[in-house]
């Protein structure tokens, strides 16, 4: 059979190794800077242990490296399927390989000798961020190229959130890092100021927006009906979901400076663009949820898809929570405490890695030449972990930063501060043992599928063979 009538599974199987490799070291390094806020001494007074270098690592390896590869392997692997089609490129989805884990690498150097931008989820110097541009182009045109080429007049709605998310973040990314240059590892924005600070949270909040939300809606269009055996529930609304969530994700950015030098024009727009976004938010959770009619019994003998599920339920959760924070009296009392810390990471672990989770437990049987993964009952095991991980973790930053901003804005009768800072990190302190637990159990879970993984592994054929491209209409 010629090479065009297979699909390009290396590069997936490729990408969905890294994607548990780099998930473990970013959680590690999580979980360490979170010991780190309990017993400061851990970093030994080595400054590239430090808290305020590795905390940048941590977000770029968790975010970029584990959610970044998730991405890379899913949509390689469904625009395949849907377009009936080899990816367009062989080559250009090798550099897109090696390329994004030199960056990772690069940034694993980097930033814990202190080289950065400075920019939240934008730190990487200069040259690095000219890597991910190129790297993200010649992953826009293997995936545009695949669906150009297509063999079905169709395009499937997760190809529509991976493709809007690859082409935003290439624009988010380009304009928020463009910056002169003063030596190999340092140099300068362009912008200054006020608007220095909206340009980084217009490409912020898309970040989450567009990396961390639209793509995986796409993983998430494309596995759940293949898991689930059901169609989509509402192919109507999967589309009215899709448009309003990319036409209204883009203003939200300046509800992440509310009280500052910002307009109170614009820090009011982000927050009236915010509390329209929980509309297609949840209708899109309502239509992933919705898919499982007819098929919930599943829930009671497929891990997997309990993965998918409680992950759409976090998604449901974190873009309640995002709306009614953005509004200004609640951040006023959310912003700066660990509340925000709480509803970042209900999203990263509970929706972001649990729907990579299940879709890799989905995807890696099929590309090793199996049927299913070694074990059914270490996938249990893992959706536990996770579970349970992930709400210890949020509920305690829940109770610890409302506590904060209760405590923060109270006042004596004579305007001097109730409780000094101190006062307040002492009572923060055994929210901190919660939520390192909660991390460590997400974490385990994370080995558990190494190991899982590689015991899949090591019943596959030594030579997979080449999967041919579905021809009949049903992909």
């Amino acid at each position: 059979m010629n090479q065009t009538a297979t699909y390009n599974d290396k590069v997936v199987r490729q990408f969905a190794v890294m994607t548990v490799v780099w998930g473990i070291v970013g959680m590690l390094v999580g979980v360490f800077i979170a010991a780190q806020l309990i017993w400061p001494e851990m970093s030994l007074n080595i400054s590239w242990l430090s808290y305020g270098r590795l905390r940048p690592l941590h977000t770029n390896a968790v975010i970029f490296a584990f959610g970044g590869c998730a991405l890379f392997a899913t949509s390689y692997y469904a625009v395949q399927r849907t377009c009936h089609a080899r990816l367009f490129s062989d080559k250009l989805a090798a550099f897109t390989f090696w390329g994004w884990q030199a960056v990772i690498v690069g940034a694993a150097i980097t930033l814990p000798m202190g080289f950065t931008m400075g920019r939240e989820y934008a730190e990487l110097i200069w040259p690095l961020a000219i890597l991910v541009a190129l790297v993200w182009v010649a992953y826009a045109v293997v995936f545009f190229g695949t669906i150009v080429k297509r063999q079905v007049k169709h395009i499937y709605v997760a190809n529509w959130f991976y493709g809007s998310f690859i082409l935003t973040v290439a624009v988010l990314h380009i304009v928020n890092n463009l910056a002169i240059p003063t030596s190999l590892t340092h140099s300068y924005p362009i912008y200054s100021g006020t608007v220095d600070a909206m340009v980084q949270w217009w490409y912020g909040h898309n970040a989450v927006g567009f990396f961390l939300t639209a793509g995986f809606l796409g993983m998430m269009y494309y596995f759940v009906p293949k898991q689930a055996g059901r169609p989509v529930y509402s192919y109507r609304l999967s589309i009215v979901h899709f448009w309003s969530l990319i036409a209204i994700y883009m203003w939200a950015g300046p509800h992440h400076l509310h009280y500052t030098a910002l307009p109170d024009w614009v820090q009011s727009l982000g927050m009236v663009f915010s509390l329209i976004l929980l509309a297609p938010s949840w209708g899109g959770m309502i239509n992933g949820i919705m898919t499982l009619s007819g098929a919930w019994h599943k829930l009671r003998t497929d891990p997997i898809l309990r993965f998918m599920i409680v992950a759409l339920s976090f998604y449901g959760m974190s873009t309640f929570e995002g709306p009614m924070m953005s509004i200004k009296t609640v951040n006023a009392l959310s912003h700066y405490t660990d509340w925000t810390i709480g509803h970042v990471h209900s999203g990263a672990l509970g929706w972001v890695a649990m729907i990579s989770i299940g879709a890799l437990y989905v995807l890696f049987p099929k590309v090793l030449g199996l049927q299913a993964m070694y074990s059914t009952r270490l996938i249990e095991w893992h959706f536990w972990t996770s579970t349970i991980g992930t709400v210890l973790y949020i509920v305690a930053m829940w109770i610890s930063g409302v506590m904060q901003g209760l405590m923060w804005r109270t006042f004596n009768d004579d305007g001097t501060l109730t409780y000094t800072f101190i006062e307040v990190l002492k009572l923060t302190e055994p929210f901190y043992l919660l939520r390192l637990m909660g991390g460590m159990i997400f974490l385990s879970g994370m080995f558990i599928m190494a190991y899982n993984l590689y015991r899949t592994w090591q019943t596959a054929p030594s030579k997979v063979a080449a999967v041919p491209v579905i021809q009949p209409a049903h992909a």
